[in-house]
């Protein structure tokens, strides 16, 4: 459903809307893992952003896992070049543990909350980061999101 959302979205505000994509590594408290992730942003109404977000988290401790994120930003440029935002989305993770015998999995639904920054480097590519705590049950974590975007 979220896809079909954004793409919507794109399809009624395509001539105005501003679409970025990037790539990110990021880092999850729980379990201390590090992962990398993907991230699209459309700006489909000046200020507002929606931030679909897929990330890989690395083995650590016999864990690994997947994320899925849908963010919604507000954004507040600062000056030309700086921008902080606000996020609040929806998140999906599944959680794979492997034993000596087997390895079990958990999947989880959940909901971010935190804030982001991003910084002009060259006309179309900007630095962010982010960091929001992810609430889902028995994996509450924080998460810190370091990464480069290309805007389209």
């Amino acid at each position: 459903m979220a896809i079909l959302a954004i793409a919507a979205t794109i399809n009624i505000h395509a001539e105005q809307a501003i679409v970025s994509a990037g790539a990110e590594f990021v880092y999850a408290s729980k379990h201390s893992m590090a992962g990398l992730g993907a991230q699209v942003q459309i700006e489909p109404i000046a200020n507002w952003r929606l931030a679909p977000e897929f990330i890989y988290f690395f083995e650590n401790d016999g864990m690994s896992a997947l994320n899925l994120n849908l963010n919604l930003h507000y954004v507040i440029r600062t000056s030309e070049s700086f921008a902080i935002y606000p996020l609040l989305g929806f998140s999906y993770g599944h959680y794979k543990t492997d034993f000596v015998h087997g390895d079990a999995s958990v999947d989880r639904c959940g909901a971010n909350v935190g804030m982001g920054a991003q910084y002009r480097i060259k006309d179309r590519l900007h630095f962010f980061t982010e960091e929001r705590f992810q609430i889902m049950k028995n994996f509450n974590q924080s998460v810190t999101v370091l990464g480069l975007k290309y805007t389209f």
